[in-house]
């Protein structure tokens, strides 16, 4: 059912590596209840291994990719909050905060640019769901 499932979701929209991630999270963690599930046929539980084997050898190649991390990141719904919950571990939520960091000073940091004339700074705020979660943005310009 959770291929299914998938399927119809991703075939809705277009993917993104935000929703990707956290689609192969879900995946994996029906996979791994049901891998132990008694209750199920071996041959069930034996396709589901190799489901899982399967989904985790792709998975892996996430880790080799800092766009994924760097993604996650950035992405209004996630932040850092997402690798917490995810579970990982102290160094690896530095390293993709670090990578972000890094990726800015590589190719954003020395755009220089031109701000044109001068006006008044505006602020402007909104609150709003993002992702189903309340969410606050603070427009400023100068």
């Amino acid at each position: 059912q959770v291929f299914k499932d998938a399927t119809t979701f991703f075939s809705r929209a277009t993917p993104n590596l935000a929703t990707i991630i956290p689609a192969i999270d879900h995946i994996d963690e029906i996979l791994t209840s049901h891998e132990s599930d008694k209750s199920l046929n071996g041959s069930v539980r034996a396709a589901l291994s190799l489901g899982k084997k399967t989904l985790d050898q792709y998975y892996s190649l996430t880790d080799s990719s800092e766009v994924y991390q760097i993604t996650m990141v950035l992405h209004l719904c996630h932040k850092l909050s997402y690798f917490q919950t995810a579970g990982w571990t102290a160094d690896w939520i530095q390293t993709a905060e670090k990578l972000v960091h890094d990726e800015f000073d590589r190719h954003y940091a020395r755009i220089v640019v031109d701000a044109g004339p001068e006006i008044e700074t505006v602020e402007a705020s909104i609150t709003t769901k993002v992702c189903g979660m309340p969410c606050s943005i603070i427009f400023t310009t100068n």
